[in-house]
């Protein structure tokens, strides 16, 4: 899903643990913790899986690459990025 140039600008500043609040808030459940890996899991009409790379210690934020392709396996769209405040 193509986002604009505007939004891209927004979540250049997301950090893991930004991302990680977020899907807690929509409702996903941590799965499987396995050193720097989280996996989440959201059981709705069809099961989802999505595994985010966390180390705590570090406040690194992703590149666009990575983030464009997490979002699309999540599937959130631009109105659920405004809901859950990840963007204005």
């Amino acid at each position: 899903m193509p986002f604009s140039r505007n939004i891209r600008d927004q979540l250049k500043k997301l950090t893991p643990k930004d991302l990680i609040r977020a899907l807690k808030k929509d409702g996903w459940q941590e799965d499987v913790t396995r050193g720097a890996t989280r996996a989440f899991v959201k059981t709705s009409s069809a099961s989802k899986r999505v595994v985010i790379h966390y180390h705590p210690s570090k406040t690194k934020t992703y590149g666009w690459s990575l983030l464009a392709s997490l979002l699309t396996d999540i599937g959130w769209t631009e109105t659920d990025l405004r809901r859950l405040k990840l963007i204005r």
